[in-house]
């Protein structure tokens, strides 16, 4: 039985200013939320808003979920997790994710191959700056230090700053089996982006078998409070079939492939084929309730809370929650789950 903490997912800024959701963020942490998450994808970035955040909070761990390794250079993401950390009294936590090649090759304009590579080689060069040890070099093919070429002046560095902590807390995001084991062996969390509470946890057993003690999953989980069930579980469908259809390309969509993993391969085909001929609406409609209703919680505060002793028995430790904004909303689901 896992001892569930909560987290307040903001996502993207797409619209809303920062001051918008410092209330938000200020009641989460007053009813005793653990951590606010912020991300990125091919419009705003995730650090900025952590440091506004930051400054307005005290206690709630500043958590990216995700930042896209492709968009810095590991020497650059540790500087800003290092930054926020110290200015922030130790609240960082950095959630990274490899994207995918339609967004790291056509916003980034970098090669997506080899990610599991990539990011080994791209943790151990941020753990080796925050440890300070020495100047830091990588023989890696990936992000070799000093670069290998140029005017052939480079030289290893040291930071000039002493970071307030130098073990940070890393969160890989990863949904293919062989991504989440390298999750477990590496870091010491892991984001999914989908979780079906009921099968979700024999799929990626054997990946987590390797997970040392005290490793966290954080889960982003969409919440749709209503008293009609079906009403809030059709509000997740419309989400799901973009992710299931849109995102990513025909023939490889790492989203597809997750929700075929927990049981739904012929219907995530058959919401990818209306949504890719245009018939968005049959798409939605296609999404499994039963899909929705696994990953998300859905309904009245009753039913929500049988639900989450779903989550309490399965591997999750951390529910970030999507979608909930009402202060009132935020203690019910507090009281009901510490």
């Amino acid at each position: 039985m896992t001892d569930l903490k909560l987290g307040l997912m903001l996502g993207y800024w797409t619209g809303e200013g920062p001051g918008d959701v410092i209330p938000t963020v200020q009641a989460a942490e007053d009813v005793g939320f653990d951590s606010v998450w912020t991300a990125e994808s091919w419009g705003s970035d995730a650090f900025t808003p952590l440091a506004w955040l930051g400054s307005h909070t005290s206690r709630i761990k500043l958590s990216t979920g995700l930042v896209q390794l492709s968009a810095r250079t590991p020497a650059a993401t540790a500087m800003s997790a290092m930054t926020i950390d110290r200015m922030s009294g130790g609240r960082m936590q950095l959630g990274l994710g490899v994207s995918g090649p339609q967004v790291v090759e056509g916003w980034y304009g970098v090669p997506f191959p080899k990610p599991l590579a990539r990011t080994r080689e791209y943790v151990q060069v941020m753990r080796d700056i925050w440890r300070r040890e020495g100047p830091v070099t990588n023989s890696g093919e990936h992000y070799p230090l000093p670069y290998p070429g140029g005017t052939g002046l480079g030289k290893p560095l040291k930071a000039n700053m002493h970071p307030l902590r130098p073990e940070i807390p890393v969160f890989l995001g990863a949904e293919g089996p062989k991504n989440v084991a390298l999750a477990a062996e590496i870091a010491d969390g892991w984001v999914p982006i989908f979780f079906h509470v009921e099968n979700a946890p024999a799929v990626y057993a054997d990946a987590l078998s390797v997970a040392k003690q005290g490793f966290e999953i954080a889960c982003p989980v969409t919440i749709v409070v209503d008293d009609d069930t079906q009403k809030a579980i059709e509000w997740v469908k419309l989400s799901m079939a973009f992710y299931i259809g849109g995102m990513g390309a025909k023939d490889k969509n790492f989203h597809l492939d997750v929700v075929s993993r927990f049981g739904f391969e012929e219907e995530a085909h058959k919401v990818q084929e209306l949504f890719l001929a245009g018939d968005r609406d049959a798409a939605v409609k296609a999404v499994p309730d039963e899909l929705c209703d696994g990953i998300a919680l859905c309904g009245p505060l009753d039913r929500i809370k049988e639900r989450l002793e779903l989550w309490r028995k399965s591997p999750v430790t951390t529910l970030v929650l999507g979608g909930v904004k009402d202060p009132a909303v935020m203690k019910a689901l507090a009281d009901m789950t510490f």
